[in-house]
């Protein structure tokens, strides 16, 4: 359930902050927004795959530990990622 990687560069390189960022938060974040999504699709046909179900879950923990850090330190970047993500703020 990996990303491809036509897909990965295009998140980077729109949510980069400079030119060869690869691993600021916001990056991270939409990254794993994008595979929780894929993950969301492929559960909602296979009910069943209680293991998928369980990274899925995995993967939404790492991504809000990073929303709240992002949100603790850099309160204008996590307000406009989360207008782009459509992602909900507690």
């Amino acid at each position: 359930m990996a990303l491809d990687s036509a897909k990965k560069q295009e998140i980077i390189s729109k949510f980069a902050r400079k030119e060869n960022d690869t691993g600021s938060s916001e990056i991270q974040i939409a990254l794993l927004t994008q595979r929780i999504s894929n993950l969301t699709e492929h559960l909602k046909v296979n009910k069943k795959d209680h293991s998928s179900r369980l990274g899925m879950l995995k993967l939404v923990g790492q991504r809000r530990s990073l929303l709240k850090y992002l949100k603790r330190t850099q309160y204008d970047r996590y307000i406009k990622l989360i207008k782009e993500l459509n992602l909900k703020d507690k």
